[in-house]
C-alpha cells in the first residue's frame, strides 16, 4: 500500500492549442479522447459543418502530418509540449470551390489558407493575377472603395503581394497600391464573401493550387523526381519544375494504390497500361501520401454521387442564408444609399442655408445702400424739382424772349425791307447821279473844250484886229478918207471894244453857270454821303442788334436745357456782301 501511495497520480486531462487561419484556442481535453472527439470541438467551435475538407496537423520531427480521428489524441505522435499545438488546417481542396464551398465560414477559411499559400509563394502566381487577387482581399477588407476614407497609404501595412513578384519588377509601394487600388475601386457593390468566393475561383486555375508535394524516386537508383497529390489524381513533376506535370493519372483512371514499407504501386483502371512504381524514403511520409490519396479519392467519388440529405439541408440554408444577406445587402445598400442622399441633402441644406444667409447680409447691406441711396435720391428729386421749377420759369421767360425777339425779327425784318428797298432806291439813285454826274462832267468838259477854244479863237481874233487895226488903219486915214474927226475914231474903237466887252461878259456867265452847277452837284453829292452814311450806320445798329437778339434767344434756350453755352455769332457773308459792296460803291462815289 505504501508503494501504491508514493505513485503519481496520473492528470485526467491535457491542453491543447488549435490555432486555425485566423484565431487561437485552446481547449483541455480528456485523456481519453480520440482525434474526432478533439476536431469535432474544434468544428463547433468554429461553427463549421463542412467538416471532410479540414483536419488537424501538427509538425513531428522535419515533416507534418494528420491527427487520425479514430485514434487517441495522446497515443499518435504528436509533440509533448503543454500545450500541445495543433493547426486546424484545409486539407482536402474542392474541384470547384463555387458549387462545393456552402458555409461562408467554409469559404473564409479557404480564402485565408489560399491567400496565405500565395504570399508564402508556395503556390506561384503571375504578378497581374497577384494584383488583380490582392484588389479582391482589400475588397473583402476594408469594404467598397472611398476617396475620402481610403487616403493613399492606406495599404501600407498589408501584406498584399509575394516577395518574389516586389523583387521582379523595380516599383515602390505606393506604385503597388496605385495599381491594386485601380482594381479595388472597380469591385464597388460587392460583399465580403463575394470578393473571397472571386478570390477562390482565381486561385484555384493556378497551377500548385491544392497540390501537396512529396519527393520521390522513380527507382532506388533513379533520378529524384516530385509526387503532386490533388483533386484531380496523382501527378509526377520534375524537381525543378512544380508547374507542369511530367505524366498525370487522375483519380478517374486509377484502379487502386499500394504501398509495401518505401515502395508505392499505381494500378490503371486500363490494364494495358504499365503499372508505375515509385518510392519513398521515409515511412511516414508514405503513410501521409496514402493518406492523402485515400481522402481525395473519396471526396473525388462523392462529388460524383448524389448529395446525402446533410449536405442537401447544408445547401438549401446557405442559399437561405445567402439569400438573407443579399435581401439584408440590399436594404443596408437603400438605407446606405437613403443615409448618403440625406447626408447630400442635408450638405446641400446646409450649403444653402450658407448661401442663403450671405444672400440675407449682402441683401440688407443692399437695402441699407438702397435706403442711402433712396435718400440721397428724394434729396436730388427735390433739387431737381426745385431746378425743374426754376428752369420751366425760365423756360417760360426764354419761351416769352423768344417770342418777342420772334417779334422783333419780324420788325427787324421789316425794316431790313425797307432798309434795303432805300437802298435799292439809294443805289438807283445813286446810279442816276452818277449817270448823271458822269453826264454834267461830260458837258462841263465840252463846255471847257468850248471855252478854250472860244477863248483861243478870240485871243486870235484880237490878235488879228489888232494887227489888222494896225497895219490898215494909217493907210485908210491916209489916203481914202479924210480925216475922221477924233468922236468918230474913239467911236469905232469904243464900238470894237464894246464887241470884245460883249464876249468876255458871255464868257463870264457861262462860267459863273458852269461854276455854279459845279457847287449844285457838290452840295448834292454832299447830300448823298450823308444819307450813305446814315444809311450805313442804320445797318450797322441793325446787324449788332440781330446779333445780340441770336445770342440773348440762343443762350435763354441753352439755360433752359440746364446748361450754358457761350453764344457763337456766325457772319452772314453771303447775305451781308451786297450791302458791303453797295457801301463801299457809295463811298468811292
Amino acid at each position: 500500500m505504501s508503494i501504491l501511495g508514493l505513485k503519481k497520480k496520473q492528470p485526467k486531462t491535457f491542453k491543447v492549442k488549435v490555432i486555425t487561419m485566423d484565431a487561437e484556442m485552446e481547449f483541455s481535453c480528456e485523456v481519453k479522447w480520440k482525434g474526432k472527439d478533439l476536431f469535432d470541438l474544434v468544428c463547433r467551435t468554429v461553427g463549421l459543418r463542412e467538416t471532410w475538407f479540414f483536419g488537424l496537423r501538427y509538425t513531428v520531427k522535419d515533416t507534418y502530418a494528420w491527427l487520425k480521428q479514430e485514434k487517441r489524441v495522446l497515443d499518435q505522435e504528436v509533440p509533448k509540449d503543454c500545450p500541445i499545438t495543433f493547426h486546424f488546417l484545409a486539407k482536402f481542396f474542392p474541384e470547384k470551390v463555387e458549387e462545393e464551398l456552402v458555409q461562408e465560414i467554409t469559404q473564409h477559411l479557404f480564402f485565408l489558407q489560399v491567400k496565405k499559400q500565395i504570399l508564402d509563394e508556395e503556390i506561384f502566381c503571375s504578378p497581374e493575377a497577384s494584383v488583380l487577387l490582392a484588389s479582391y482581399a482589400v475588397q473583402a477588407k476594408y469594404g467598397d472603395y472611398d476617396p475620402n476614407f481610403h487616403k493613399p497609404g492606406f495599404l501600407a501595412q498589408d501584406e498584399l503581394l509575394p516577395k518574389r513578384v516586389l523583387m521582379q519588377y523595380q516599383m515602390t509601394a505606393d506604385m503597388w497600391e496605385e495599381k491594386i487600388t485601380a482594381w479595388y475601386a472597380e469591385h464597388r457593390g460587392i460583399a465580403r464573401d463575394e470578393a473571397e468566393m472571386e478570390y477562390l475561383k482565381i486561385a484555384q486555375d493556378l497551377e500548385m493550387y491544392g497540390v501537396s508535394y512529396f519527393a520521390i524516386t522513380q527507382n532506388k537508383r533513379d533520378t529524384d523526381l516530385l509526387l503532386g497529390v490533388d483533386a484531380q489524381g496523382l501527378h509526377i513533376y520534375s524537381p525543378n519544375s512544380k508547374l507542369s506535370p511530367n505524366k498525370s493519372f487522375p483519380w478517374s483512371g486509377i484502379r487502386n494504390i499500394s504501398y509495401s514499407e518505401k515502395e508505392f504501386t499505381i494500378k490503371p483502371l486500363d490494364k494495358k497500361k504499365d503499372v508505375f512504381k515509385f518510392y519513398s524514403s521515409q515511412l511516414r511520409v508514405n503513410k501521409l501520401i496514402l493518406q492523402l490519396c485515400i481522402g481525395n479519392h473519396d471526396l473525388f467519388m462523392r462529388r460524383r454521387k448524389v448529395d446525402s440529405i446533410e449536405v442537401q439541408q447544408m445547401k438549401a440554408q446557405a442559399k437561405e442564408e445567402k439569400a438573407r444577406k443579399k435581401m439584408e445587402r440590399q436594404i443596408l445598400a437603400r438605407e446606405k444609399q437613403m443615409r448618403e442622399e440625406a447626408e447630400r441633402a442635408k450638405e446641400e441644406m446646409e450649403r444653402r442655408l450658407f448661401q442663403l444667409q450671405d444672400e440675407a447680409r449682402l441683401a440688407n447691406e443692399a437695402l441699407l445702400r438702397s435706403e442711402e441711396t433712396a435718400d440721397l435720391l428724394a434729396e436730388k428729386a427735390q433739387i431737381a424739382e426745385e431746378e425743374a421749377k426754376l428752369l420751366a420759369h425760365k423756360a417760360a421767360e426764354a419761351e416769352q424772349e423768344r417770342q418777342r425777339l420772334e417779334v422783333t425779327a419780324m420788325k427787324t425784318k421789316e425794316e431790313k425791307r425797307l432798309m434795303e428797298q432805300k437802298m435799292r432806291e439809294a443805289e438807283q439813285l445813286a446810279v442816276k447821279l452818277v449817270e448823271q454826274s458822269e453826264r454834267r462832267l461830260k458837258e462841263a468838259d465840252h463846255l471847257k473844250q468850248d471855252l478854250t477854244e472860244a477863248k483861243d479863237a478870240e485871243r486870235r481874233a484880237k490878235q488879228k484886229l489888232l494887227e489888222i487895226t494896225k497895219t490898215t488903219y494909217p493907210l485908210i486915214a491916209a489916203y481914202s478918207t479924210p480925216p475922221a474927226p477924233p468922236e468918230a475914231a474913239d467911236l469905232g474903237y469904243e464900238s470894237a471894244s464894246t464887241r470884245l466887252d460883249f464876249k468876255d461878259s458871255d464868257m463870264k456867265r457861262l462860267s459863273m453857270e458852269i461854276e455854279r452847277e459845279r457847287l449844285e452837284y457838290m452840295e448834292k453829292s454832299k447830300h448823298l454821303q450823308d444819307q450813305l452814311k446814315e444809311l450805313k450806320s442804320e445797318i450797322e445798329s441793325l446787324k449788332l442788334e440781330e446779333q445780340q437778339q441770336q445770342a440773348g434767344l440762343y443762350g435763354l434756350h441753352s439755360e433752359a436745357r440746364g446748361y450754358v453755352q457761350e453764344p457763337v455769332y456766325i457772319p452772314h457773308s453771303n447775305r451781308n456782301s451786297a450791302y458791303m459792296s453797295q457801301m463801299a460803291f457809295f463811298e468811292e462815289v
